[in-house]
């Protein structure tokens, strides 16, 4: 699809500005591998590049470019787990001109470099929690609470504070939280550092880290801006839904949600 046929589409109305934010992440995920300008989303969207950032800001919570970034990620993810392609390969497939660029980006995102995300597969196992051998009286607490839909009480979810509204990153600070029932329940996390975080919960049908289709089964959630100083206590509350087509992808290469052991389970139901 090109930028003219995306504009001269039969049958196509402006809908509401979330529809119209749809067809201009349908139009990233079909072309991802390409170079995608501003004016070809804005136009997929029916409208104004302004008003399109800013409702595309609004309602994903990211950029255009930055969604797309995701996307690219995203997918290279799955090329690396589903096929035998070079890396090299992989890297121009999802649209970047330069190997150097991609591994580094990959690995700020993924947490691990491509090479070592490919062989996720063969029984490395991630514990993406960070260490809490210590609590740091300069830093802040924060209580999360989590409720999970309706159905779902056997979820595993991965809660933790990021620097991106990506989920992608080492966070800062991680728990993992059990639904023993449809009841929310409660974590501690003690050491998040001073800063400004935004908080992610993920829980997934299957292993996370080796999404096999295009657009997994997940079940998330975010606050964002939550400020932290030193000594801070804070309370905040995720209710895990359905992922939606404006949500950015899962780029985080997360534990498998379904057979961790809990290790740390410091949760308990919400009075």
């Amino acid at each position: 699809m090109t930028a003219a046929r995306c504009r001269a589409a039969p049958e196509v109305h402006e809908g509401t500005p979330r529809e119209s934010i749809e067809r201009a992440i349908a139009y990233i995920w079909e072309r991802y591998s390409e170079p995608v300008s501003l004016d070809e989303l804005s136009k997929c969207a029916l409208l104004s590049r302004f008003h399109f950032a800013r409702t595309f800001r609004d309602i994903t919570g990211v950029t255009p470019g930055r969604f797309l970034s995701a996307v690219r990620i995203h997918q290279a993810k799955r090329l690396l787990i589903n096929t035998t392609r070079t890396i090299t390969d992989i890297s121009s497939a999802v649209g970047y001109q330069s190997l150097g660029s991609f591994t580094n980006y990959f690995t700020q995102s993924v947490g691990m470099p491509p090479s070592q995300f490919r062989h996720l597969g063969e029984g490395t196992v991630l514990d993406l929690l960070p260490p809490e051998n210590h609590v740091h009286a300069s830093r802040g607490t924060a209580t999360v609470t989590l409720s999970f839909p309706g159905g779902c009480s056997g979820l595993r979810a991965y809660v933790g504070f990021f620097p991106s509204p990506i989920l992608q990153s080492p966070p800062v600070a991680a728990r993992i939280i059990d639904a023993a029932g449809d009841q929310p329940l409660r974590c501690v996390l003690p050491n998040v550092p001073p800063g400004t975080w935004f908080v992610h919960a993920v829980a997934a049908a299957r292993a996370t880290g080796l999404d096999h289709g295009p657009r997994p089964l997940l079940f998330v959630d975010r606050r964002e801006a939550v400020t932290v100083g030193p000594h801070t206590v804070l309370s905040v509350s995720l209710r895990l839904r359905p992922s939606r087509p404006t949500d950015p992808p899962v780029l985080l290469a997360l534990p498998d949600l379904r057979s961790l052991p809990t290790s740390r389970p410091a949760a308990g139901r919400a009075g």
